[in-house]
């Protein structure tokens, strides 16, 4: 098989060529955005998901389809130690940009509220500090600068929100790792997602993040639970994932034969990061089209140990010994099963007082390798890892 005309494509966020078994997150999108548009009542979307299961690539997917109805878009990606205003105006700035058909002179205020959001963030040293986002218009003064987060991030998404129903389009804001946010951000954005909602106006954000993050909003903000829509992105089933290898398979004029399919299957689990590692592995290994099953056998080892350097190992480095310890603790409690598992029988496992594994299982929190959903219990967020944990202890 030629590998210059590999179709498939293991990347972080990297669209692949088939964007299957998520027909149903892109319609129900549809009608959040022309529902917005008509000034229905309509919630923000939250996408719940395991590392590796497309939660980026579909948000980009949805971005994508808000563009073309002459939405203004910015996307952002949340992180443990940066406060939301810069990143948040620098977003912004970019759905203004993008807004089809603005009124010039609102659109120069509304930067300039922007910028004034932007700007006041404050700094260790200086206690606020200027701020260059490439914005051309003088920052509005009394406008989204109270220095309160929630009061003006309520400021700032009524100001957007209105220049983009004057434009007669909406603004949709993507934030990605949404579980990384600090807990007064967190606040402030369901207030503010509240208030949009409440004053129907064109603005909508559709965040992504692990299974927990329905968690981390429900701390925060009681009625969370009914502020946004809740999608739980999981593995792809046995239609899509073959969907997932097929149709792209027959661009290239090329097939997987009936069993090679059940084999890239049971390999894969439909996780779609690992149907693209393994379909691009097993084209390259394949001489001839239709890839068979012996094609697949033969690729899996190879497919497997470039997982385990770029999807797993590149992640288990980032742990510290004593954090290591712990994730093979939960991986050997876990089996072959890749369910949450109790912190108490991990600390059995490990012959050790519960309380003396609190810091190695809040920094392994932190560092996005696992979580937790309910008290007492926890889970990998990486499909798959306790597999390769053990793979590495035989």
């Amino acid at each position: 098989m030629d590998p210059i005309r590999n179709p498939y494509a293991p990347g972080a966020g990297q669209r692949p060529p088939e964007l299957a078994g998520r027909d149903g997150e892109l319609t129900a999108f549809d009608v959040v955005l022309e529902r917005v548009s008509r000034a229905r009542p309509e919630r923000s979307i939250v996408l719940t998901g395991l590392r590796g299961v497309g939660k980026t690539v579909l948000l980009n997917a949805l971005r994508s389809a808000a563009v073309r109805r002459g939405w203004g878009t910015g996307k952002l990606e949340a992180r443990p130690d940066q406060p939301l205003r810069r990143p948040l105006a620098a977003a912004l700035h970019l759905a203004v940009r993008e807004l089809a058909r603005p009124n010039r002179a609102e659109a120069d205020h509304v930067l300039g509220v922007i910028k004034s959001f932007g700007q006041r963030q404050p700094t260790a040293k200086t206690g606020r500090e200027r701020w260059s986002p490439g914005i051309d218009v003088p920052a509005v003064p009394g406008r989204a600068d109270s220095g309160d987060i929630e009061i003006d991030l309520v400021e700032l998404f009524t100001d957007v929100a209105g220049l983009a129903g004057d434009a007669g389009h909406g603004i949709a804001v993507f934030l990605d790792e949404m579980q990384d946010l600090c807990a007064d951000d967190v606040s402030a954005l369901c207030a503010a997602c509240h208030e949009i909602s409440q004053q129907r106006l064109p603005l909508v954000v559709v965040g992504a993040g692990l299974p927990h993050l329905p968690a981390v909003l429900s701390a925060s903000k009681s009625y969370s639970e009914r502020l946004f829509r809740y999608a739980r992105i999981d593995r792809l089933d046995r239609a899509a994932a073959d969907a997932a290898l097929q149709v792209p398979a027959r661009s290239e004029d090329a097939a997987f034969s009936p069993d090679a399919l059940a084999a890239m299957y049971d390999a894969t689990g439909g996780y779609p990061y690992f149907v693209q590692a393994y379909g691009k592995t097993a084209w390259d290994v394949a001489p001839c089209s239709p890839i068979t099953a012996a094609d697949v056998e033969v690729a899996a080892p190879e497919a497997e140990n470039e997982l385990a350097v770029g999807f797993f190992g590149s992640r288990y480095e980032r742990a510290t010994p004593a954090e290591r310890e712990y994730l093979r603790a939960m991986a050997d409690v876990a089996g072959a099963s890749d369910d949450a598992v109790p912190t108490a029988a991990v600390a059995e496992c490990l012959k050790r007082p519960p309380q003396s594994l609190s810091p190695a299982r809040d920094a392994l929190l932190k560092k996005g390798l696992v979580y937790s959903s309910q008290r007492g219990r926890i889970a990998f967020t990486v499909p798959h890892f306790g597999r390769y944990l053990r793979l590495q202890d035989a």
